[in-house]
């Protein structure tokens, strides 16, 4: 409670109580003098002596007297009622700070939230009689400085009240209403009528709240159903000890059950404080005749539904119970238990785990964690929490243990995931760069050809040329297909039917030791892909088998394909592949199989287990970047020794209403390739510039060439005809979208040829741009004159 002060302190005189010194002094310098002059016989001398003595007696009493320079004079202070309603507020009940009429001055929060309005404390009664009672207790307040009432009828209920006489000059009051304590006994009644006594019973507690004489007030269901009794609000039923039965061992059994029933620990917890016999609660827990505290069928039953794995351990190091999840995940074989943490382990952990367990079982309540490798799992450490007990009986340490497993693996596979982005940003972007050489190699053969004639001496030089530019154009197309930045040319096409066609060249490329079989479900609905990397997929996947089974000397290649429905991928609960309608195929073969260190990181670009010279790592990086681009998903599972199989979920295509089979355009003709009008270059690499502008040139268009896109709007403003617009993507300053988007505002009809040596699927997700054609790099000189060709056209 807070008893507000107002004090202030008004200054004091100085004190005059030494006024009497003053005649003492003169009549003792007379009584000197006297003596003097009898003594001496002078008076004159005797005078001059008495003088002296009376004033060098005033002098010292001015002295001692405290100057207005040395005495502190403490001005009087006005009541500062911000700093006594800041006080008010830290009273948690309604307090009010009233003049001696009892007008308010100030009140706190809490006498504002229970009286409405916040009315003077004389004003709080709703009838005369309480009015009275509140007027008695200010004036006996005023009168002996303490005043007090209870029982005042108000809005808010009966109150009491204590009023307190405060202030420096007394002329203030202060009002407190305390406020009722809770009846704990009703609350607990309440509660374990409620869910608290359900939750009780659901753990196989029986519970009771009984009164000061022992009279149940409330039970919770369990402990209705063994009694049999039916105890109601507001009708006390019989006492806890008409129920019980006591025993010499201290533990009781129901009456009604007789002395063959279980017995009971009963739990006595007091409600109230005090040495006044009080309320209580009741606990009562089922045990058997050899019971162990560490170990009652209700304790077991509440640890084993725990999700983390729980152990208690005695000083001795030696375990006293387990629940079900640390069983689990310690490897412990159900119906067993080892005596010692320590026998969990490996034996590079059992040291550390011995002694920690010690050292939290002797010394001070401590807990720590320890990386440790479980004896069934010694290739996955595991986190294992010890943590000291006191006050539990036999029990001395706790240890929690969780299995992680599924946690270590999750992170791996994001690990595995983020690595292969960051790889596969870096292959696309080095494959750009490539294809732009490419481009100005091939663009330039083509342009030689032209020529020369087969049987000149630089004829097949120049065809060698090109030939190994476009075999560098298939590697670079492979780091595209694994950054998933590859152009495909996707169809609706059925897996079977590609199945068979790359069949034929399987059975030549397997040779004669490895036995292919081709199986194919039924029902199979259509896939969206582009059926050459399709085909590629498969001979890739097959190859490696064969590599992978002609060190056994030949084996079985089988590959299949069926169905997969939502709810079976719903069943197979992964966690990276969405639940949809699929068509899979899997190639599974009989060969050495996959180590489990290296199955991981069979699908990094550059990584092969096969010898120098005999693989470029490429395979599988590139297969997995074609699945994922296609929309689809891979899964590698092996044997070492058994065999390995590859798994490939591709979605099932839903057509489009009112679409139909896209329409065959037939080749152009080599003479209608020629075309007329300007056409406006814009590419930053010179050589791949130059290339397109010869080439353009000779079939016959007026070429204007910019460096970059600023370049490029600085023609299309000067007003120049402009029949087609060339540009490359990626360029500095400004790149080929946006000064697409700039021309367009003027010239809104202007056909947009763009040429990148990205995949097309990821530019146009990109590139907000209505009727643009795209021209993948590297590209030949025809290539290039059939792409502006297809685009004049369609003006």
């Amino acid at each position: 409670m807070i008893h507000s002060r107002l004090a202030a302190i008004d200054a004091q005189p100085l004190p005059r109580g030494e006024s009497w010194l003053i005649p003492l002094l003169v009549v003792l310098a007379l009584v000197s003098g006297a003596l003097l002059a009898f003594v001496v016989g002078h008076p004159r001398i005797a005078l001059l002596l008495g003088l002296g003595t009376l004033l060098s007696g005033g002098a010292a009493i001015l002295s001692a007297r405290p100057t207005a320079a040395s005495r502190t004079v403490f001005p009087a202070v006005s009541p500062d009622y911000a700093l006594v309603a800041s006080s008010l507020s830290l009273c948690p009940d309604p307090a009010v700070l009233t003049d001696s009429d009892g007008r308010l001055i100030t009140a706190n929060a809490a006498y504002r939230e229970r009286f409405a309005g916040a009315p003077a404390p004389t004003g709080i009664g709703i009838d005369e009689e309480a009015s009275a009672a509140l007027g008695l207790a200010r004036s006996l307040a005023w009168r002996d400085g303490q005043g007090c009432a209870a029982g005042i009828t108000t809005s808010a209920g009966q109150v009491a009240v204590g009023v307190e006489r405060v202030g420096s000059r007394g002329d203030q009051l202060l009002w407190r209403f305390p406020r009722p304590q809770p009846d704990r006994t009703r609350i607990a009644a309440r509660r374990m009528r409620g869910a608290e006594g359900e939750i009780l019973a659901q753990s196989g507690v029986l519970a009771a709240v009984i009164d000061g004489e022992g009279r149940l007030l409330a039970i919770n269901s369990l402990m209705a159903e063994r009694t049999g009794l039916n105890v109601e609000e507001g009708a006390p039923g019989p006492t806890l000890s008409d129920l019980l039965l006591p025993s010499e061992d201290g533990r009781v059994r129901f009456l009604s059950e007789g002395e063959s029933a279980r017995p009971l620990r009963l739990l006595h917890v007091p409600l109230g404080s005090g040495g006044t016999v009080s309320s209580a609660q009741v606990l009562l827990f089922d045990t058997t005749e050899a019971a162990d505290i560490t170990e009652p069928t209700n304790l077991q039953a509440l640890l084993d539904i725990l999700p983390i794995g729980l152990a208690l351990v005695d000083r001795d190091g030696r375990f006293l119970t387990t629940n079900k999840a640390f069983r689990v995940a310690g490897g412990i074989v159900e119906g067993t238990r080892p005596a010692f943490p320590s026998d969990l382990v490996v034996k590079e952990d059992k040291a550390a785990v011995a002694d920690a367990v010690r050292r939290n079982a002797r010394g001070p309540a401590m807990s720590g964690d320890l990386a440790v490798r479980l004896g069934h799992q010694p290739t996955e450490p595991v986190a294992l929490t010890i943590a000291g007990l006191r006050g539990l009986g036999d029990a001395a340490v706790l240890l929690l243990l969780k299995d992680n497993s599924e946690e270590a693996k999750l992170k791996r596979q994001i690990a595995q995931a983020t690595k292969m982005q960051a790889v596969g940003q870096l292959a696309g972007g080095v494959a750009h760069d490539f294809n732009n050489i490419l481009t100005a190699i091939i663009g330039h053969c083509d342009l030689m050809l032209m020529r020369h004639t087969p049987g000149d001496s630089d004829y097949d030089d120049i065809q060698q040329i090109k030939s190994n530019s476009n075999r560098a154009a298939g590697l670079t197309r492979q780091l595209l297909a694994f950054s998933r930045q590859q152009t495909l040319r996707p169809q609706v096409l059925q897996l079977p039917d590609v199945v068979s066609e790359v069949s034929h060249l399987l059975k030549r490329l397997l040779g004669e030791t490895v036995t292919l079989t081709v199986k194919h479900g039924r029902n199979l609905g259509s896939v969206r892909a582009d059926p050459g990397q399709l085909e590629q997929v498969i001979v890739n996947l097959a190859v490696n088998a064969r590599d992978a089974m002609l060190a056994k000397g030949g084996g079985d290649l089988t590959i299949q394909t069926y169905a997969v429905s939502a709810s079976q991928v719903a069943e197979l609960g992964s966690e990276i592949l969405p639940i949809a309608d699929y068509v899979a195929f899997s190639i599974t073969d009989t060969g050495v199989g996959i180590p489990p260190n290296v199955l991981g990181k069979v699908f990094e670009p550059f990584f092969t287990t096969k010898e120098v010279g005999k693989g470029t790592g490429l395979g599988l990086s590139t297969v997995y970047g074609i699945v994922k681009q296609s929309g689809g998903f891979i899964f590698a599972e092996s044997k070492v020794g058994q065999g390995t199989t590859f798994v490939i979920y591709l979605p099932v295509h839903q057509e489009e209403k009112g679409q139909g089979p896209a329409p065959v355009v037939p080749a152009p003709k080599k003479e209608d390739l020629w075309g007329t009008g300007t056409v406006l270059l814009v590419e930053d690499e010179p050589m791949v510039r130059t290339v397109a502008e010869r080439a353009l040139t000779r079939q016959g268009y007026t070429v204007v060439t910019a460096n970059n896109g600023e370049e490029a709007l600085e023609v299309i403003g000067r007003g120049e005809p402009i029949d087609l617009l060339i540009s490359d993507v990626v360029m500095p300053i400004m790149d080929g979208p946006t000064m697409v988007r700039e021309a367009r505002k003027t010239r809104p009809e202007l056909p947009i040829l763009f040429m990148s040596g990205y995949a097309e699927e990821q530019l146009r997700k990109s590139i907000d741009i209505d009727n643009c054609a795209f021209l993948p790099k590297p590209f030949s000189v025809q290539e290039l004159a059939e792409a502006a060709r297809k685009v004049l056209s369609a003006k």
